[in-house]
C-alpha cells in the first residue's frame, strides 16, 4: 500500500495554498501566467538556437525580434479585418432578426409562436449587447489591456532568457532519494503538456483557417470572424464545431433565409473540418501521447473556470496534464506494492 508520509501532506497543504493564492490574486496574474506559458513553448527554440551557436541571450533577443514582427504584422493586417467583420456581425444582425420576423409573419405563423420567436430575438440581442458591453469594460479595459501588451512579453523574455538556469536550480533542490522519481514525472508531464498543448495549437489554427475560408466561399457575411472564432473554441473537444455551426448557421438563416441548401453548405463546413480534424490533424499533430481523455479536459475547463474565471481557463489543461501523470503513476505504485504483497502472501503460504 501507499504510505502517506509528511512530505504528501506536506504537498496536499502546498496545493490548498496555491489554489487560495490563485484565487486571491486572479485579477493581476493573468499577465505572468501568459508570460510563462510563451516562455514554455518558446524553450525549445531557444534551445535549437544554442544549439547552432547562440547564446542564450542573444536566442532570446532573436525570438523577440521575430516574435514583434509577427505581432505587428498581425495587428497590422488582422485587426482590421476582424474589426470589420465584427462591426458588420454588430450592424447586420438586428435587420437578420428582423428580416427572419417578417418571414415568419408572412408564413403566418400561430400568434403565441410568433411571440415567442420575438421574445427569443430581443432576448439574443439584448445577450449580445451585453456580452459586448462587459468584454469592452472588463476584459479588454484599458489597464488590462496595456498590462498584457507590456507585462506580458517582459515577463516571458526574462523567463525564456533564465529558464536553463531555473531548471537546473530546481532539479539542484530535489531530495536525492526522490529526485530519479521526480524527474521522470516531470518529463512525463513535459510531454503530455506539451504534446497537448502544440499540437492543438496547429488544429485549432488549422480548423479556424477551413472554416474562415469554407465560410467565405459561400457567402456568408463575417466569414472570418466567425471561422477564426470557431476555430478558438476547438481547444475545447467538439465544442468549436458545435459552436461556430450554431453561430454560422444563425447568421446564415438571416442572412440568406430559409435557403435549405445555404444551409447545407454551412453545415458541411464543419463536417468537413471535424472529419479532417479526428482523421488527419489530431493523429497527426497532437497523437495519442498524452493521454488526455476529451472528457478530462471538458471537465478540467468547465471546473477551473468556475472556480478562476479566465484563468482558470488558461491553467485547465495544464492541471489536468499534471494530475493525469500523478494519477497514473499512483495507480501503477499502487498496483506494484499489491502485486508485492500477493506475493509474499503465496510465498509465505508455501
Amino acid at each position: 500500500m501507499i504510505e502517506i508520509r509528511g512530505s504528501h501532506i506536506l504537498a496536499a497543504l502546498g496545493v490548498v495554498a496555491l489554489g487560495y493564492v490563485l484565487n486571491s490574486l486572479a485579477h493581476i496574474m493573468l499577465p505572468f501566467v501568459l508570460g510563462f506559458a510563451l516562455a514554455y513553448f518558446l524553450d525549445p527554440v531557444a534551445d535549437w538556437l544554442e544549439a547552432i551557436g547562440l547564446r542564450r541571450s542573444l536566442a532570446t533577443a532573436t525570438i523577440t525580434f521575430f516574435g514583434g514582427l509577427i505581432l505587428l504584422a498581425g495587428l497590422a493586417f488582422g485587426l482590421p479585418t476582424m474589426i470589420e467583420q465584427i462591426t458588420l456581425l454588430l450592424t447586420t444582425l438586428p435587420s437578420y432578426i428582423s428580416e427572419m420576423q417578417t418571414w415568419l409573419l408572412a408564413k403566418n405563423v400561430d400568434g403565441n409562436q410568433s411571440d415567442i420567436i420575438n421574445s427569443v430575438s430581443e432576448s439574443m440581442v439584448s445577450g449580445i449587447q451585453q456580452s459586448a458591453t462587459a468584454l469592452l469594460t472588463t476584459g479588454l479595459s484599458i489597464i488590462n489591456l496595456l498590462s498584457l501588451l507590456v507585462i506580458t512579453p517582459i515577463v516571458a523574455i526574462y523567463m525564456l532568457n533564465d529558464w536553463d538556469r531555473m531548471v537546473a536550480h530546481i532539479n539542484d533542490l530535489l531530495p536525492d532519494e526522490q529526485a530519479p522519481t521526480i524527474r521522470k514525472l516531470a518529463l512525463q508531464i513535459d510531454e503530455t503538456l506539451g504534446g497537448f498543448a502544440r499540437g492543438q495549437l496547429m488544429v485549432c489554427m488549422s480548423l479556424g483557417t477551413m472554416y474562415a475560408v469554407g465560410l467565405s466561399f459561400i457567402g456568408l457575411e463575417s466569414a472570418i470572424f466567425v471561422g477564426f472564432l470557431a476555430g478558438l473554441v476547438s481547444f475545447v473537444p467538439y465544442v468549436g464545431a458545435a459552436f461556430g455551426m450554431l453561430l454560422a448557421g444563425a447568421l446564415g438563416l438571416g442572412q440568406f433565409g430559409f435557403d435549405w441548401f445555404a444551409l447545407a453548405q454551412i453545415a458541411a463546413v464543419f463536417f468537413v473540418g471535424q472529419f479532417i480534424e479526428g482523421n488527419i490533424l489530431t493523429p497527426r499533430l497532437v497523437g495519442d501521447r498524452v493521454h488526455l481523455h476529451p472528457v478530462w479536459i471538458i471537465f478540467a475547463l468547465l471546473a477551473m473556470g468556475s472556480l478562476f474565471g479566465f484563468l482558470g481557463l488558461l491553467l485547465a489543461v495544464p492541471i489536468a496534464a499534471v494530475i493525469g501523470v500523478l494519477v497514473r503513476h499512483m495507480l501503477i505504485v499502487y498496483a506494484r506494492d499489491y502485486q508485492h504483497v500477493v506475493d509474499g502472501e503465496n510465498g509465505h503460504k508455501d
